[in-house]
């Protein structure tokens, strides 16, 4: 009687190629194609995949084969195959993948799974000699321990001639889809078991096991960053916070194909798949499409004609769906997209994520840690020469793992960003980069720690400008930038505030260490010391609806003992979330005098008509209010961002919460406006309840309300909550 051998190879989904009109997309360079013939001996494997399938029998070298097609008649022979695939079966339930909207089997690493086989007759494992195996692709598992290399093999259970084999992937194993196969060694070679694509095994990083480099001590945590299929994303103002709900629908069928395929068309060697590190870094240039035909388009310009508003999203299965369907770019994005489904990409192959809005976030172009803000010779911004521009908010990710690369200590959660702002290594993409490492100041370990920390610790520098083109400082704000970094609660809907990670408290003597630090290691903060000012100007925060009029309300904190008058201007733009104008609608001229050790207050009227007509997507205001003292020369200057609050859909579901059993959801909204509004988009969908649906409105006119009631059917329990619908 001949040994059994369990044998796994990687295996991929296939996908056909679909061209796109240059409407929908941007120009892009076809790749040149050359061979790799003078460099390697073969192309390294970088797609999961195998061209040829591994032959049903392989006969050993030199060996002469009997011939007819019985001669093998005498060996044991494999009757059936049980991967023990259900969900009700104990692999999944085990594993926890029982939520994947999937037939196959999946597991994860470093963890034992069982599959069934049936034989002819009773089985007697006899030792022989051992299969060759590949670099990690190609792997022979085996009934007896000793023999075994690198996964793990057990006989659990043996009934006649039924046996149960116990199999534990290594921790490090590459994660990706294996084909499956069982094979009996005899005297002339090799005997394998048909192909089978329902026997294809999915493995996945495993945040329970210790062993595993994404591993998650927190059962909370770990819940709520890899199993939560809902999330929130942060944005808005820093005084005004927004929230959007949002479908991660990691386990929705077709995801988890998708995401192996994103690493497939980026590329990425299949050697390197068992690394996070690597994984999450190709993600990042990978879920944009500025060089490498990734998943989704940006778009800041407001014209969305030929594709979707980044606003309209309510999930990413639609997207990753789309863009498993061929690899065509996804129209379009902004940051919270690009976050939020790069969220679903990590949670979906087992690494913990979560979505991070960092409110007033600086893009250091230069690196020196300063966003200037110019001002002409009488206190007015000079919109021609101020080039640098702070978010109002920035969304990133952050995912957990170890760090072998860095020295210990440095582990932990990682900050991954594939918004396209900066080119890393020629690429654009972000991370994973440190938050140790950003909050202490190590901003010499990979990957583009600078960035991330000129982004939460850069400072506001008001300049003057006189007539000789010369800049005089006037004006320091060291607070401004990095005002408060969201994500979601563990557990429920509520936010956690984790700017501590990334800094320390603003003008703390561990903060000023930090920065001398990060100076040492590269990133230097341009001294400006202006002289310190005897008159504070302060913006009050102020909630306003779409639509209303309101007043700014401006403060002067006199803290001499004279008297002083200001000229002040006022100017208020309509501007995009990422701080960029888009065009001046008011400019207002005033002169306040403040008393000796005293508060004046003017009050700035604005009018919706000044702002209605130009308003963009996101309905966002910026005013800068310069004053300029007429006794000293001195400036005073402030910044207010105003996010208006809009309208909000009322989303209600009826009918009973089972499985397969219809449902209803309605969509209600009313035009509280005094203006027509024109194709509306309206989206809608659940995890495990609800497929993505939308409906355009042509016209909803002012003071009446719009209703949409779609029927759905649940085909699982979705989390704690029977139904959970995102509109």
């Amino acid at each position: 009687m001949w040994t059994s051998a369990l044998l796994l190879s990687s295996a991929f989904q296939q996908h056909s190629l679909v061209s796109m009109s240059d409407a929908q997309t941007p120009e892009r360079h076809q790749r040149l194609q050359v061979g790799s013939r003078g460099r390697s001996v073969a192309p390294s494997a970088t797609s999961n995949a195998d061209v040829e399938d591994v032959p049903e029998f392989e006969s050993f070298e030199g060996m002469i084969v009997p011939r007819g097609p019985g001669f093998l008649a005498a060996f044991l022979d494999i009757w059936d195959l049980d991967v023990m695939k259900d969900r009700r079966d104990v692999n999944k339930q085990q594993h926890n993948t029982v939520a994947y909207a999937n037939d196959n089997l999946i597991v994860r690493r470093a963890q034992e799974f069982q599959i069934k086989l049936t034989f002819n007759r009773a089985y007697n494992p006899l030792r022989r000699g051992s299969p060759q195996a590949s670099k990690g692709t190609y792997i022979p598992v085996f009934p007896s321990e000793e023999r075994n290399k690198s996964w793990k093999g057990r006989i659990v259970d043996t009934n006649d001639n039924v046996l149960t084999m116990g199999i534990t992937p290594t921790p490090d194993s590459i994660v990706g889809k294996y084909r499956l196969y069982v094979a009996v060694q005899t005297p002339y070679g090799i005997r394998r078991t048909k192909r089978d694509p329902s026997l294809d095994v999915y493995v996945l990083f495993n945040p329970w096991a210790k062993e595993d480099a994404v591993y998650l001590e927190d059962e909370a945590e770990r819940e709520e960053c890899v199993m939560n299929e809902v999330g929130i994303v942060y944005h808005g103002a820093y005084d005004d916070i927004s929230e959007r709900n949002w479908n991660f629908g990691q386990f929705e069928f077709g995801i988890l194909d998708a995401c192996l395929f994103i690493m497939d068309k980026g590329e990425l060697p299949i050697t390197n798949r068992g690394d996070p590190v690597k994984i999450s870094r190709k993600a990042s240039a990978m879920l944009n499409c500025r060089d490498d035909d990734g998943v989704l388009v940006g778009n800041w310009s407001g014209d969305y004609m030929y594709g979707v508003a980044p606003t309209s999203w309510t999930g990413s299965v639609e997207i990753l769906l789309n863009y498993g369907n061929g690899g065509v770019p996804v129209c379009y994005a902004q940051c919270w997209v690009y976050a939020a489904v790069f969220n679903t990409f990590l949670r979906c192959l087992g690494i913990p994520a979560r979505v991070v809005t960092n409110f007033f976030s600086a893009h250091d172009n230069d690196g020196n840690l300063k966003m200037d803000i110019i001002l002409d010779e009488n206190g007015k911004v000079d919109r021609d020469r101020t080039k640098d521009s702070i978010w109002n908010y920035h969304c990133w990710n952050e995912c957990y793992m170890t760090r072998p690369d860095l020295p210990d200590g440095f582990g932990g959660w990682q900050v991954v960003d594939s918004t396209p702002q900066e080119t890393s290594d020629g690429m654009y993409r972000c991370g994973p980069a440190s938050v140790h490492a950003i909050k202490h100041g190590m901003i010499c370990y990979p990957f583009d720690s600078p960035f991330v920390f000129a982004e939460v610790n850069s400072d506001v520098v008001f300049y003057q400008r006189n007539r000789d083109g010369t800049l005089i400082p006037v004006r320091k704000n060291t607070k401004h930038v990095g005002r408060l970094v969201l994500t979601k609660a563990i557990g429920t809907n509520g936010r956690r505030e984790i700017t501590e990670a990334y800094k320390f408290p603003e003008g703390s003597a561990e903060e000023r260490t930090v920065l001398e630090k990060a100076e040492l290691y590269g990133c230097q903060r341009q001294r400006v010391d202006p002289p310190p000012a005897d008159v504070e100007l302060i913006l009050p925060a102020v909630e306003v609806r779409v639509g209303d009029d309101f007043a700014v309300t401006v403060e002067l904190k006199n803290l001499s003992g004279k008297s002083r008058t200001l000229d002040l201007y006022v100017s208020g733009s309509v501007v995009y979330y990422t701080g960029v104008p888009s065009s001046e609608v008011i400019f207002k001229r005033h002169t306040l005098t403040v008393e000796p050790k005293s508060v004046a207050r003017e009050m700035i009227a604005v009018r919706a008509d000044d702002y209605m007509t130009n308003l963009v997507e996101q309905a966002n205001l910026h005013f800068i209010v310069t004053g300029k003292s007429r006794e000293t020369g001195q400036i005073a200057t402030a910044m207010l961002t105003v996010a208006m609050r809009k309208p909000k859909l009322t989303v209600k579901v009826s009918g009973s919460p089972r499985v397969r059993e219809e449902m209803f959801v309605t969509v209600e909204f009313t035009n509280n406006f005094k203006f027509d509004l024109k194709d509306v988009d309206i989206r809608v969908e659940g995890p495990g309840v609800m497929s993505p649906h939308h409906k355009i409105q042509r016209l909803i006119a002012p003071g009446t309300t719009m209703s949409w009631t779609q029927s759905f059917s649940p085909w699982r329990v979705s989390g704690e909550a029977d139904v959970t619908i995102v509109g």
